[in-house]
Protein backbone atom coordinates (compact mmCIF):
# COMPACT_ATOMS: atom_id res chain seq x y z
CA UNK A 1 0.00 0.00 0.00
CA UNK A 2 1.17 3.03 -1.18
CA UNK A 3 2.25 5.73 1.65
CA UNK A 4 1.23 9.58 1.14
CA UNK A 5 -0.25 12.55 2.47
CA UNK A 6 -4.22 12.85 1.99
CA UNK A 7 -5.45 16.90 1.81
CA UNK A 8 -8.28 16.98 4.18
CA UNK A 9 -10.93 19.71 5.17
CA UNK A 10 -12.64 19.25 8.84
CA UNK A 11 -15.78 20.60 8.75
CA UNK A 12 -17.94 20.19 11.88
CA UNK A 13 -21.50 18.59 11.73
CA UNK A 14 -22.76 21.95 10.29
CA UNK A 15 -20.83 22.39 7.74
CA UNK A 16 -18.76 24.83 8.47
CA UNK A 17 -14.60 24.48 8.05
CA UNK A 18 -12.67 24.37 10.80
CA UNK A 19 -9.80 26.82 9.62
CA UNK A 20 -7.72 25.75 5.92
CA UNK A 21 -7.37 22.43 4.18
CA UNK A 22 -4.78 20.61 5.80
CA UNK A 23 -1.84 18.34 4.53
CA UNK A 24 -2.46 15.43 6.51
CA UNK A 25 -0.18 12.08 7.10
CA UNK A 26 -0.97 8.80 5.94
CA UNK A 27 -1.07 7.63 9.54
CA UNK A 28 -3.03 9.93 11.31
CA UNK A 29 -5.17 8.37 13.81
CA UNK A 30 -7.89 9.86 15.27
CA UNK A 31 -6.59 10.96 18.77
CA UNK A 32 -4.23 12.90 16.91
CA UNK A 33 -7.05 14.64 15.02
CA UNK A 34 -8.75 14.89 18.19
CA UNK A 35 -5.68 16.88 19.70
CA UNK A 36 -5.55 18.89 16.06
CA UNK A 37 -9.50 19.95 16.83
CA UNK A 38 -9.04 21.03 19.92
CA UNK A 39 -6.03 22.67 19.57
CA UNK A 40 -7.40 24.73 16.64
CA UNK A 41 -10.62 25.54 18.74
CA UNK A 42 -8.58 26.63 21.81
CA UNK A 43 -10.91 24.53 23.62
CA UNK A 44 -9.97 25.52 27.46
CA UNK A 45 -10.72 21.82 28.19
CA UNK A 46 -9.74 19.31 25.30
CA UNK A 47 -13.24 17.37 24.75
CA UNK A 48 -13.41 14.17 22.93
CA UNK A 49 -14.27 13.98 19.14
CA UNK A 50 -15.38 11.24 16.44
CA UNK A 51 -14.65 11.87 12.53
CA UNK A 52 -16.77 10.89 10.13
CA UNK A 53 -16.07 10.52 6.68
CA UNK A 54 -18.92 9.85 4.08
CA UNK A 55 -21.10 8.89 7.27
CA UNK A 56 -18.28 6.03 8.64
CA UNK A 57 -16.68 6.82 11.66
CA UNK A 58 -12.93 6.72 11.11
CA UNK A 59 -11.40 4.04 12.98
CA UNK A 60 -7.56 3.31 13.14
CA UNK A 61 -5.43 4.82 10.79
CA UNK A 62 -6.75 7.37 8.04
CA UNK A 63 -4.26 5.79 5.18
CA UNK A 64 -6.08 2.30 6.07
CA UNK A 65 -9.56 3.22 6.83
CA UNK A 66 -9.41 4.83 3.09
CA UNK A 67 -7.82 1.82 1.99
CA UNK A 68 -10.58 -0.09 3.37
CA UNK A 69 -13.20 2.17 1.65
CA UNK A 70 -11.38 1.95 -1.58
CA UNK A 71 -11.62 5.50 -1.19
CA UNK A 72 -8.88 8.12 -3.66
CA UNK A 73 -6.70 10.47 -2.24
CA UNK A 74 -6.44 12.48 -5.24
CA UNK A 75 -9.13 14.94 -4.12
CA UNK A 76 -10.13 16.65 -1.15
CA UNK A 77 -11.25 14.99 1.88
CA UNK A 78 -13.98 16.52 3.84
CA UNK A 79 -13.89 14.85 7.34
CA UNK A 80 -17.16 16.03 9.78
CA UNK A 81 -15.93 16.19 13.40
CA UNK A 82 -18.55 15.29 16.05
CA UNK A 83 -18.21 15.95 19.66
CA UNK A 84 -18.61 13.29 21.80
CA UNK A 85 -19.83 13.19 25.84
CA UNK A 86 -16.89 13.77 28.01
CA UNK A 87 -18.49 10.52 30.28
CA UNK A 88 -18.61 7.03 28.93
CA UNK A 89 -21.26 4.66 29.52
CA UNK A 90 -20.21 0.82 30.46
CA UNK A 91 -22.63 -2.03 28.62
CA UNK A 92 -24.70 -3.74 30.45
CA UNK A 93 -23.80 -7.60 30.69
CA UNK A 94 -25.97 -9.15 33.24
CA UNK A 95 -29.30 -9.13 34.90
CA UNK A 96 -28.54 -7.97 39.02
CA UNK A 97 -32.12 -8.77 39.85
CA UNK A 98 -35.51 -10.25 38.30
CA UNK A 99 -37.75 -8.15 40.71
CA UNK A 100 -41.44 -9.75 41.83
CA UNK A 101 -44.53 -8.54 42.87
CA UNK A 102 -46.56 -7.78 39.72
CA UNK A 103 -49.27 -10.76 38.92
CA UNK A 104 -50.03 -9.52 35.02
CA UNK A 105 -47.68 -8.23 32.22
CA UNK A 106 -45.48 -4.93 32.37
CA UNK A 107 -46.76 -3.24 30.01
CA UNK A 108 -43.99 0.03 31.24
CA UNK A 109 -41.08 0.97 32.80
CA UNK A 110 -39.47 3.94 33.10
CA UNK A 111 -36.55 5.73 35.32
CA UNK A 112 -36.85 9.06 36.84
CA UNK A 113 -34.99 11.48 35.87
CA UNK A 114 -32.32 11.66 38.20
CA UNK A 115 -31.95 7.42 37.91
CA UNK A 116 -32.53 6.47 40.99
CA UNK A 117 -35.95 5.68 41.27
CA UNK A 118 -37.58 3.02 38.88
CA UNK A 119 -41.56 2.81 38.23
CA UNK A 120 -43.51 0.11 36.44
CA UNK A 121 -47.30 -0.11 35.12
CA UNK A 122 -49.15 -3.29 34.51
CA UNK A 123 -52.05 -5.55 33.19
CA UNK A 124 -52.52 -6.27 37.08
CA UNK A 125 -54.00 -2.46 37.51
CA UNK A 126 -51.22 -1.47 39.78
CA UNK A 127 -48.46 0.91 39.53
CA UNK A 128 -45.46 -0.12 41.50
CA UNK A 129 -41.88 1.86 42.44
CA UNK A 130 -38.87 -0.32 43.23
CA UNK A 131 -35.79 0.00 45.64
CA UNK A 132 -32.70 0.20 43.10
CA UNK A 133 -30.52 -0.64 45.76
CA UNK A 134 -31.97 -3.49 47.47
CA UNK A 135 -33.59 -4.68 43.89
CA UNK A 136 -36.55 -5.45 45.47
CA UNK A 137 -40.83 -3.73 45.70
CA UNK A 138 -40.66 -0.67 47.24
CA UNK A 139 -44.41 0.89 47.02
CA UNK A 140 -47.06 -0.59 45.72
CA UNK A 141 -49.85 1.41 44.07
CA UNK A 142 -53.09 1.02 43.73
CA UNK A 143 -56.55 2.66 42.61
CA UNK A 144 -56.75 1.94 38.82
CA UNK A 145 -59.92 -0.37 37.69
CA UNK A 146 -57.72 -1.47 34.45
CA UNK A 147 -54.67 -1.76 32.73
CA UNK A 148 -51.87 0.44 33.36
CA UNK A 149 -50.74 1.33 29.68
CA UNK A 150 -48.04 3.97 30.56
CA UNK A 151 -45.81 5.54 33.53
CA UNK A 152 -44.69 8.62 33.54
CA UNK A 153 -42.05 10.51 35.58
CA UNK A 154 -41.72 14.61 35.86
CA UNK A 155 -39.02 16.36 35.00
CA UNK A 156 -38.21 17.28 38.55
CA UNK A 157 -38.86 13.50 39.32
CA UNK A 158 -41.58 14.86 42.36
CA UNK A 159 -44.86 13.13 40.16
CA UNK A 160 -45.50 10.30 38.78
CA UNK A 161 -48.62 10.49 36.78
CA UNK A 162 -50.06 6.98 35.16
CA UNK A 163 -52.58 6.73 32.74
CA UNK A 164 -55.73 3.33 32.15
CA UNK A 165 -57.80 1.65 30.48
CA UNK A 166 -60.33 2.77 33.34
CA UNK A 167 -60.00 6.18 31.51
CA UNK A 168 -58.09 7.69 34.33
CA UNK A 169 -55.46 9.06 35.26
CA UNK A 170 -53.94 8.78 38.90
CA UNK A 171 -50.73 11.20 40.45
CA UNK A 172 -48.74 9.21 42.59
CA UNK A 173 -45.48 10.38 44.95
CA UNK A 174 -42.93 7.99 44.45
CA UNK A 175 -41.32 8.45 47.96
CA UNK A 176 -44.59 6.84 49.44
CA UNK A 177 -46.47 5.11 46.41
CA UNK A 178 -49.67 6.82 47.95
CA UNK A 179 -52.27 8.38 45.02
CA UNK A 180 -52.13 11.89 45.63
CA UNK A 181 -55.55 12.56 44.58
CA UNK A 182 -58.68 10.82 43.28
CA UNK A 183 -58.97 9.79 39.39
CA UNK A 184 -58.24 12.45 37.53
CA UNK A 185 -61.56 12.16 34.96
CA UNK A 186 -62.15 13.27 31.58
CA UNK A 187 -61.25 11.04 29.20
CA UNK A 188 -64.01 8.51 27.59
CA UNK A 189 -61.99 5.90 26.20
CA UNK A 190 -58.48 4.33 27.80
CA UNK A 191 -55.42 6.57 28.80
CA UNK A 192 -52.59 5.73 26.54
CA UNK A 193 -50.09 8.14 26.61
CA UNK A 194 -48.80 10.94 29.18
CA UNK A 195 -46.06 13.58 28.65
CA UNK A 196 -45.14 16.43 31.22
CA UNK A 197 -44.12 20.23 30.49
CA UNK A 198 -40.39 20.86 30.21
CA UNK A 199 -38.71 21.66 33.83
CA UNK A 200 -36.97 24.90 32.05
CA UNK A 201 -40.09 26.16 31.11
CA UNK A 202 -42.01 25.73 34.50
CA UNK A 203 -40.40 24.36 37.82
CA UNK A 204 -41.41 22.76 40.31
CA UNK A 205 -43.62 20.78 37.88
CA UNK A 206 -47.07 21.13 38.08
CA UNK A 207 -48.89 20.57 33.95
CA UNK A 208 -49.03 17.54 31.86
CA UNK A 209 -50.63 16.28 28.91
CA UNK A 210 -52.62 13.39 28.27
CA UNK A 211 -53.59 11.71 25.38
CA UNK A 212 -56.36 8.83 25.10
CA UNK A 213 -58.09 6.14 22.66
CA UNK A 214 -61.17 8.95 22.46
CA UNK A 215 -58.96 10.89 20.12
CA UNK A 216 -58.60 14.11 22.71
CA UNK A 217 -55.87 15.79 24.31
CA UNK A 218 -56.12 17.21 27.42
CA UNK A 219 -53.43 19.15 29.71
CA UNK A 220 -54.08 18.94 33.60
CA UNK A 221 -52.41 20.99 36.03
CA UNK A 222 -50.90 18.73 39.41
CA UNK A 223 -51.52 21.02 42.16
CA UNK A 224 -55.42 21.32 41.68
CA UNK A 225 -55.94 17.79 39.64
CA UNK A 226 -57.98 19.40 37.48
CA UNK A 227 -57.90 19.77 33.03
CA UNK A 228 -57.36 23.26 32.14
CA UNK A 229 -57.73 22.46 28.86
CA UNK A 230 -58.91 20.26 26.43
CA UNK A 231 -57.72 19.65 22.89
CA UNK A 232 -60.11 18.05 19.96
CA UNK A 233 -59.16 17.27 16.85
CA UNK A 234 -58.06 13.86 16.19
CA UNK A 235 -60.54 11.92 14.44
CA UNK A 236 -59.21 8.15 15.88
CA UNK A 237 -56.49 7.17 18.88
CA UNK A 238 -53.58 9.36 20.35
CA UNK A 239 -50.51 6.88 19.99
CA UNK A 240 -47.61 9.49 21.06
CA UNK A 241 -47.08 12.49 22.48
CA UNK A 242 -44.56 15.02 23.25
CA UNK A 243 -43.92 17.75 25.25
CA UNK A 244 -41.36 20.54 23.02
CA UNK A 245 -38.92 22.84 24.82
CA UNK A 246 -40.86 25.63 23.00
CA UNK A 247 -43.84 25.16 24.60
CA UNK A 248 -45.41 23.18 21.87
CA UNK A 249 -47.54 20.08 22.21
CA UNK A 250 -46.75 17.35 19.82
CA UNK A 251 -49.31 14.33 19.25
CA UNK A 252 -49.70 11.81 16.93
CA UNK A 253 -52.52 9.54 16.46
CA UNK A 254 -54.15 6.75 14.11
CA UNK A 255 -55.81 9.32 12.00
CA UNK A 256 -52.50 9.65 9.94
CA UNK A 257 -52.12 12.97 11.20
CA UNK A 258 -49.38 14.61 13.50
CA UNK A 259 -50.77 17.96 15.37
CA UNK A 260 -48.80 20.56 16.94
CA UNK A 261 -51.07 22.43 19.77
CA UNK A 262 -50.22 25.81 21.59
CA UNK A 263 -49.80 24.51 25.19
CA UNK A 264 -51.62 27.68 26.55
CA UNK A 265 -54.22 28.55 24.73
CA UNK A 266 -55.24 25.09 23.15
CA UNK A 267 -55.02 26.03 19.59
CA UNK A 268 -54.16 24.02 17.05
CA UNK A 269 -50.58 25.40 15.25
CA UNK A 270 -50.00 23.03 12.50
CA UNK A 271 -50.67 20.12 11.06
CA UNK A 272 -47.99 17.02 9.10
CA UNK A 273 -49.46 15.24 6.77
CA UNK A 274 -47.45 12.35 5.02
CA UNK A 275 -48.02 8.97 6.25
CA UNK A 276 -50.36 6.64 4.70
CA UNK A 277 -51.37 4.86 7.54
CA UNK A 278 -51.41 5.51 11.78
CA UNK A 279 -48.80 6.89 13.37
CA UNK A 280 -47.44 4.74 16.16
CA UNK A 281 -44.11 6.59 17.39
CA UNK A 282 -42.72 9.75 17.70
CA UNK A 283 -39.09 11.51 19.26
CA UNK A 284 -37.63 15.10 19.37
CA UNK A 285 -34.34 15.76 19.00
CA UNK A 286 -33.92 17.26 22.59
CA UNK A 287 -35.98 14.62 24.04
CA UNK A 288 -32.74 13.56 26.31
CA UNK A 289 -32.53 17.32 27.72
CA UNK A 290 -36.47 17.47 28.05
CA UNK A 291 -36.38 14.11 30.10
CA UNK A 292 -33.91 14.58 32.30
CA UNK A 293 -34.47 18.75 33.67
CA UNK A 294 -31.45 19.97 35.62
CA UNK A 295 -30.56 16.83 36.18
CA UNK A 296 -26.40 15.90 34.66
CA UNK A 297 -25.46 12.83 33.87
CA UNK A 298 -24.60 12.02 37.59
CA UNK A 299 -28.24 12.57 38.76
CA UNK A 300 -27.42 15.69 40.35
CA UNK A 301 -29.03 18.91 39.87
CA UNK A 302 -29.25 22.97 41.93
CA UNK A 303 -30.83 22.60 45.06
CA UNK A 304 -32.81 26.40 44.59
CA UNK A 305 -35.66 26.23 42.12
CA UNK A 306 -34.54 29.33 40.24
CA UNK A 307 -30.95 27.70 39.60
CA UNK A 308 -32.16 24.61 38.95
CA UNK A 309 -34.82 26.26 36.12
CA UNK A 310 -31.46 27.79 34.46
CA UNK A 311 -29.25 24.53 34.41
CA UNK A 312 -32.72 23.00 32.89
CA UNK A 313 -32.40 26.01 29.79
CA UNK A 314 -28.55 25.45 29.71
CA UNK A 315 -29.05 21.97 29.06
CA UNK A 316 -31.86 22.02 26.37
CA UNK A 317 -29.83 25.07 24.67
CA UNK A 318 -26.89 22.76 24.39
CA UNK A 319 -29.18 19.93 22.89
CA UNK A 320 -30.74 22.51 20.46
CA UNK A 321 -27.55 23.53 19.50
CA UNK A 322 -29.24 27.08 18.08
CA UNK A 323 -31.15 25.34 15.66
CA UNK A 324 -35.01 24.46 15.88
CA UNK A 325 -35.93 21.08 17.46
CA UNK A 326 -36.16 18.08 14.62
CA UNK A 327 -38.86 15.25 15.49
CA UNK A 328 -38.77 12.03 13.83
CA UNK A 329 -42.13 9.86 13.34
CA UNK A 330 -43.06 6.00 12.66
CA UNK A 331 -45.88 4.28 11.07
CA UNK A 332 -47.82 1.25 10.30
CA UNK A 333 -47.11 2.56 6.38
CA UNK A 334 -43.38 0.54 7.22
CA UNK A 335 -41.74 4.74 6.83
CA UNK A 336 -40.20 7.20 9.07
CA UNK A 337 -40.56 10.53 8.40
CA UNK A 338 -38.12 13.62 9.50
CA UNK A 339 -39.57 16.68 10.43
CA UNK A 340 -38.57 20.40 11.38
CA UNK A 341 -41.82 21.34 11.55
CA UNK A 342 -41.15 24.93 13.02
CA UNK A 343 -39.78 25.83 9.55
CA UNK A 344 -42.23 23.83 7.26
CA UNK A 345 -45.03 21.52 6.85
CA UNK A 346 -43.20 18.58 4.69
CA UNK A 347 -40.92 16.31 6.30
CA UNK A 348 -37.35 16.75 5.25
CA UNK A 349 -36.80 13.46 4.36
CA UNK A 350 -38.66 10.18 4.15
CA UNK A 351 -37.43 7.23 5.56
CA UNK A 352 -37.74 3.78 4.01
CA UNK A 353 -36.40 0.40 4.15
CA UNK A 354 -38.58 -1.64 7.26
CA UNK A 355 -40.38 -4.53 5.56
CA UNK A 356 -42.96 -4.02 8.54
CA UNK A 357 -45.07 -1.06 11.05
CA UNK A 358 -42.57 0.69 12.18
CA UNK A 359 -43.12 0.50 16.55
CA UNK A 360 -40.55 2.74 18.17
CA UNK A 361 -38.42 5.92 17.70
CA UNK A 362 -35.67 7.28 19.59
CA UNK A 363 -33.28 10.37 18.81
CA UNK A 364 -29.80 9.90 20.64
CA UNK A 365 -28.84 12.25 23.57
CA UNK A 366 -26.84 14.14 21.38
CA UNK A 367 -29.68 14.40 18.52
CA UNK A 368 -27.16 12.89 16.05
CA UNK A 369 -28.83 9.38 15.14
CA UNK A 370 -31.60 7.82 14.97
CA UNK A 371 -32.97 4.05 15.50
CA UNK A 372 -36.43 2.59 14.98
CA UNK A 373 -37.23 -0.67 15.77
CA UNK A 374 -39.99 -2.86 13.64
CA UNK A 375 -42.19 -6.09 13.36
CA UNK A 376 -39.74 -7.06 10.67
CA UNK A 377 -37.60 -7.90 13.33
CA UNK A 378 -34.65 -5.64 12.73
CA UNK A 379 -33.30 -2.16 14.27
CA UNK A 380 -32.25 0.21 11.77
CA UNK A 381 -30.06 3.40 12.09
CA UNK A 382 -30.44 6.35 10.77
CA UNK A 383 -28.42 10.24 9.95
CA UNK A 384 -30.83 11.91 12.55
CA UNK A 385 -30.05 15.67 10.93
CA UNK A 386 -30.71 14.17 7.48
CA UNK A 387 -32.48 11.16 8.21
CA UNK A 388 -29.94 8.81 5.68
CA UNK A 389 -29.82 5.38 5.92
CA UNK A 390 -26.96 3.98 7.79
CA UNK A 391 -27.51 0.35 8.80
CA UNK A 392 -29.70 -2.72 9.55
CA UNK A 393 -28.94 -4.28 12.96
CA UNK A 394 -30.17 -8.04 12.53
CA UNK A 395 -30.25 -10.75 15.60
CA UNK A 396 -33.72 -10.52 16.90
CA UNK A 397 -35.85 -13.94 15.83
CA UNK A 398 -38.79 -12.44 16.99
CA UNK A 399 -41.01 -8.53 16.33
CA UNK A 400 -38.74 -5.69 18.18
CA UNK A 401 -41.32 -3.62 20.44
CA UNK A 402 -39.16 -0.95 22.33
CA UNK A 403 -35.43 0.33 21.65
CA UNK A 404 -33.57 2.73 24.40
CA UNK A 405 -30.62 4.90 24.09
CA UNK A 406 -27.17 4.93 26.67
CA UNK A 407 -26.59 8.83 28.18
CA UNK A 408 -23.60 9.16 25.90
CA UNK A 409 -25.38 8.27 22.83
CA UNK A 410 -21.99 5.35 22.41
CA UNK A 411 -24.62 1.86 23.09
CA UNK A 412 -28.87 1.73 22.47
CA UNK A 413 -30.69 -1.50 23.89
CA UNK A 414 -33.76 -3.08 22.61
CA UNK A 415 -36.87 -5.25 23.75
CA UNK A 416 -37.90 -8.40 21.58
CA UNK A 417 -40.97 -10.55 21.77
CA UNK A 418 -38.19 -13.34 21.08
CA UNK A 419 -38.14 -12.91 25.08
CA UNK A 420 -34.12 -11.14 24.92
CA UNK A 421 -32.69 -7.65 25.11
CA UNK A 422 -29.80 -6.97 22.88
CA UNK A 423 -26.95 -4.48 23.28
CA UNK A 424 -25.78 -2.74 20.00
CA UNK A 425 -22.49 -0.42 19.75
CA UNK A 426 -22.96 2.84 17.56
CA UNK A 427 -18.97 2.91 16.65
CA UNK A 428 -18.81 -0.70 15.31
CA UNK A 429 -22.52 -0.77 14.26
CA UNK A 430 -22.67 -4.40 15.72
CA UNK A 431 -24.20 -6.67 18.99
CA UNK A 432 -22.19 -5.86 21.93
CA UNK A 433 -24.14 -7.96 24.64
CA UNK A 434 -26.97 -10.97 23.83
CA UNK A 435 -29.04 -11.05 27.35
CA UNK A 436 -31.68 -13.50 28.19
CA UNK A 437 -33.10 -13.89 31.10
CA UNK A 438 -37.10 -13.39 30.61
CA UNK A 439 -39.52 -16.00 29.99
CA UNK A 440 -41.86 -14.57 27.25
CA UNK A 441 -42.42 -11.17 25.30
CA UNK A 442 -40.58 -7.93 26.53
CA UNK A 443 -42.57 -5.10 25.94
CA UNK A 444 -40.82 -2.33 27.77
CA UNK A 445 -37.04 -1.42 28.01
CA UNK A 446 -35.30 1.92 29.63
CA UNK A 447 -31.98 2.92 29.93
CA UNK A 448 -31.28 4.90 33.04
CA UNK A 449 -30.40 8.62 32.65
CA UNK A 450 -27.31 8.40 34.82
CA UNK A 451 -25.80 5.37 32.17
CA UNK A 452 -25.53 2.90 35.22
CA UNK A 453 -28.49 0.19 34.47
CA UNK A 454 -31.52 -0.95 32.30
CA UNK A 455 -34.71 -1.94 33.20
CA UNK A 456 -36.95 -4.33 31.66
CA UNK A 457 -40.45 -5.53 31.77
CA UNK A 458 -42.54 -7.76 30.07
CA UNK A 459 -44.95 -10.58 29.43
CA UNK A 460 -43.34 -13.06 32.81
CA UNK A 461 -44.97 -10.57 35.08
CA UNK A 462 -40.91 -9.60 36.24
CA UNK A 463 -38.77 -6.13 36.61
CA UNK A 464 -35.34 -7.26 35.47
CA UNK A 465 -32.78 -5.06 36.15
CA UNK A 466 -29.59 -5.21 34.31
CA UNK A 467 -25.93 -3.94 35.24
CA UNK A 468 -22.25 -3.74 33.60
Amino acid sequence: MERSNVICQLQSRDGVDLGPKLDLPFDVTPTQLQALVNDMLQSEEPLPYAFYLDGKEVVGELGQFLHDMERSVEETLKIVYQPQAIFRVRPVTRCSGSMKGHSEAVLSVQFSPNGKELASGSGDRTVRFWDLNMQLPKHEGTGHTGWVLCVAWSPDAQWVASGSMDCCIRLWDPKTGNTVSSPMKGHSKWVSVIAWEPAHLCLPSRRFVSGSKDGRLKIWDAVTRRCTVSLSGHQMAVTCLKWGGDGLIYSSSRDCQISIWDSEEGKLVRQLRGHGHWVNTMALSTEYALRTGAFDQTGTCPKAVEASKEKALERYNSARDGKPERLVSGSDDFTLLLWVPMVEKRPTARMTGHMQLVNQVQFSPDGRWIISASFDKSVKLWDGMNGTFITTLVGHVGPVYQVAWSADSRLFVSASKDSTLKVWELRSRKLMEDLPGHADEVFSVDWSPDGTKVASGGKDRIVKVWHN
